[in-house]
Formats: structure tokens, C-alpha cells, sequence
């Protein structure tokens, strides 16, 4: 299902019609997702409880709980279905619970129970919203553009990022928390409008996995394959112990520093500047490479410890803009070499596997990390996550030494219907 011109450049998915809406789509919501973040953070920490990083690790781990449970059955359910219809039902369901807490705060009545609750929900929904979006791009394009998506997603979630914190931090200054939740509700609409508007004959959807032992058929698949273990296991450890930073920067804007919402909100503006560097740079390249993987997160190690012990607000922030194109650069690495590696037909498995292990180690780690800040000070969460990103360097690169495992992704054999080109999955970092 090659299209009839062939598109080259860091855009060259957007030609394609159903990838235009879907990224413009994500876009709209990502603002709203990186808004609600920020407000979220700032309600638990400043209006709920003082200054709690323990309650607050508590929420994110929440959020996340979800993910490592039921993502091998969410993704059984992503290979089972129509992933366009999947993704309408969980836009709606995440859209409703969003509201629901809008709804709290603007009426005063929100509590910390609520907010744990509702981050439990959230966490139930993007179990099964996560595995079916990251297998749904490589429907949307074919292989030859799917490097290429992968990126461009990235760049819509980290774009997002320019916007959503700065703008959220300004809102929580005029009105409070409230109007900022409000907006990440009605985001949802963007991606079920965008949904609804592809056309259902340019998509290329795998067979559909009938009958029973489907889960179990990933995780065997998955076993079987060292070099997809070695990235899971790097991803696991950047995921648990390195990307804390809903609870890292706001421990170190409100005791370290001692900064307002507004400067909160540009901690996660200016991140997003090495976000978004990332994500265009990674539209841009061919194939991945293990090389990259491993230098990209080497750079993160050493730029969480330069945050550990940096000396003044000014310092801190332009550090984050290094540490946020590491970062990027580790997952959507990571990503396009799981996801090339894996046959069509095991992808949603394979990919729910993926974000459990990625995003499932949330509720391991910010727990951790958040007990740590309340003992031991905001400095000491970045330092954990600079250990353990250190120790998955030295373990990758051992393993790479001895037992020879390929610097580039195992690409499978695919049949002559489906080999088209190098299809296009999202980076990990879309909503979750």
C-alpha cells in the first residue's frame, strides 16, 4: 500500500492525509495534557497537602499503576480490535474522567482521595489507550515513512511541551488551578474529531489475533529476543528512576529554589526545547542504532547529575534543555527499534510489553523518589535518577561487549503484501 509519490524530509508523513489529522489532533491535546500536568502538580503540592512530595509521587505512581498490570492484555486487545475504534472509545472515556475533575476543582470540592482516584482511572484507560496508538501509526503509514512518523510524534508531544507548562503557569497565576484542568478536558475532542475524520480505506491494518493465549504469546515472543530485552531493560530504568520529573522539578521549584507557578511552568517550557530538538532530529534519521540508544543515555546520566547540584535557577534550566534531548532521543530510539524488530502481527502485543515496562516502572519509581525528596531533599530525587540511569549504561555496554548483541534493530521477514517501507510509530511519549 506504497503511496503513488514517495515524500522525503523531516515532514514527510504529514502528505499522508489520516497522519496529518492525527498529528494535528495530538497536538491540540498534548497542549492540554502538559497544562494539566503542571496544574495537577501544583494543586497537590501547594493546595492539597504542603508541599508533599511523597503524595505527589503517590498520584504519578497511580497514573502509571494501571499500565504495568493490564498492558499485556490491553495489548492482546489492541491486536484483537480495530485500533481507529478503540482509540474513539478511550479518547472518550479519558475526556469524561478529565472533566470529572475540572468539575471538582472549579467547584472547591476536590480532595487528595479525588485526585488519587482519578489518577487511578486515567492510568486504568491509558493501559488500553497507549498500546493501541503506538501500533495504530504503522496503519496510518507505510514502512517507509514509519521513522519518520515516529518522530513527528514526538515533535507533537514536545511542541506541546513549548506551550502547555508556560501557559499553564500563567493561567494557575491569574485564576488558579482550575481553568487549566478545564482545558485538558475539552482537548480530547481534537483527536476524536481527527479520528472520525480518517478515511478507513488508506489504513493498512494488520490481521486482527483471534482466539485465546494471545498475552501470553508476547511475552514469549519477547523472551525469545535479546536484543529487544536489552532496550526494554534501558528504557525500564530511565523510566523508573530517571523521568520523574513531574515530581523532581516541582520539588526543586517549590524548596530549592523557592520559585513561583510562572517559573515552574518554564522548567517544563524549556525542557521542551530539547524535546523537540530530539524529535526533529529523529524525523529526520534513517534507522536507528543501538550507538545512539546508549550515547543518548550517557548524555541524560550526566546531565542529571549536573541538575543534582545546580547552583541557581538560571543554571538548572539550561541544563534541562540537554537532559530533555537525551531523554527524547533514548525513547524514540527506543521505540522505532522495537517496533521494526517486531513482526506486524505481534506489534500491539509487543508494544504494550514495551510501555509497561517503560511507563510501568512510574509507579516503582515516583513513589521511591518522592519518599526520598521528603527525607532527604529535592536534590536527592535528581541524583537517584542520575544513578539509575548510570547503572543501565554500564549494563548495556557490558552486554553489547560479551554477548555481541546487534547494533542495529533484527528487522523480521514480512510477507510481500505487507512489506512496504518502514512503517511509523509513536515515540512512547504521546498521551499516557
Amino acid at each position: 500500500m506504497t503511496p503513488a509519490r514517495q515524500y522525503t524530509g523531516i515532514f514527510a508523513s504529514l502528505h499522508l492525509p489520516n497522519y496529518r489529522l492525527f498529528f494535528f489532533g495530538m497536538m491540540i491535546s498534548n497542549v492540554g495534557l502538559w497544562m494539566f500536568r503542571v496544574a495537577q502538580d501544583w494543586l497537590v503540592l501547594t493546595e492539597l497537602t504542603n508541599n508533599s512530595a511523597g503524595a505527589l509521587g503517590l498520584v504519578t505512581g497511580l497514573q502509571f499503576l494501571p499500565i504495568l498490570l493490564l498492558s499485556p492484555w490491553a495489548g492482546a486487545v489492541a491486536d484483537r480490535f480495530a485500533k481507529r475504534r478503540l482509540l474513539q472509545v478511550t479518547n472518550i472515556a479519558l475526556g469524561l474522567i478529565a472533566l470529572l475533575q475540572a468539575i471538582l476543582v472549579l467547584t472547591g470540592t476536590v480532595a487528595l482521595w479525588h485526585v488519587f482516584l482519578i489518577a487511578a482511572l486515567t492510568g486504568v484507560v491509558s493501559a488500553f489507550d497507549g498500546p493501541a496508538r503506538q501500533a495504530f501509526v504503522s496503519e496510518m503509514v507505510p514502512e517507509s515513512y514509519l521513522t519518520n512518523a515516529v518522530g513527528l510524534n514526538s515533535t507533537t508531544f514536545n511542541a506541546s511541551r513549548l506551550i502547555g507548562p508556560g501557559l499553564a503557569g500563567l493561567l494557575i497565576a491569574a485564576w488558579g488551578v482550575g481553568p487549566a484542568i478545564a482545558i485538558n478536558a475539552v482537548s480530547y475532542l481534537a483527536p476524536l474529531i481527527a479520528l472520525t475524520l480518517m478515511d478507513p480505506a488508506k489504513l493498512h491494518p494488520a490481521p486482527p489475533r483471534r482466539g485465546r493465549g494471545s498475552a501470553r504469546e508476547g511475552l514469549s515472543y519477547v523472551r525469545r529476543r535479546p536484543d529487544i530485552l536489552l532496550v526494554m531493560f534501558m528504557v525500564f530504568m530511565l523510566g523508573t528512576f530517571g523521568m520523574n520529573f513531574q515530581v523532581t522539578n516541582a520539588l526543586m521549584a517549590t524548596e530549592t529554589f523557592r520559585v513561583g507557578p510562572e517559573q515552574y511552568g518554564l522548567m517544563g517550557t524549556v525542557m521542551g526545547i530539547g524535546t523537540l530538538a530530539a524529535a526533529l532530529i529523529a524525523a529526520s534519521r534513517s534507522r536507528p542504532r543501538m550507538s545512539v540508544l546508549v550515547g543518548a543515555l550517557a548524555g541524560f546520566t550526566l546531565g542529571m547529575f549536573a541538575l543534582t547540584f545546580a547552583p541557581s535557577y538560571w543554571f538548572y534550566l539550561v541544563v534541562l534543555v540537554l537532559v530533555g534531548l537525551c531523554s527524547l532521543t533514548v525513547m524514540t530510539s527506543a521505540n522505532v527499534t522495537v517496533q521494526l524488530s517486531t513482526e506486524p502481527q505481534m506489534r500491539g502485543r509487543v508494544m504494550a510489553l514495551y510501555m509497561a515496562v517503560f511507563m510501568g516502572g512510574t509507579p516503582l519509581g515516583a513513589p521511591i523518589v518522592g519518599a526520598i525528596g521528603d527525607l532527604f531533599g529535592a536534590r536527592a530525587t535528581l541524583l537517584v535518577g542520575a544513578l539509575g540511569t548510570g547503572i543501565a549504561v554500564v549494563v548495556a555496554l557490558i552486554v553489547l561487549a560479551r554477548q555481541g548483541v546487534r547494533l542495529r534493530p533484527r528487522l523480521p521477514r514480512r510477507p510481500a503484501e505487507t512489506a512496504v517501507g518502514t512503517e511509523a510509530q509513536e515515540a512512547g511519549t504521546a498521551r499516557a
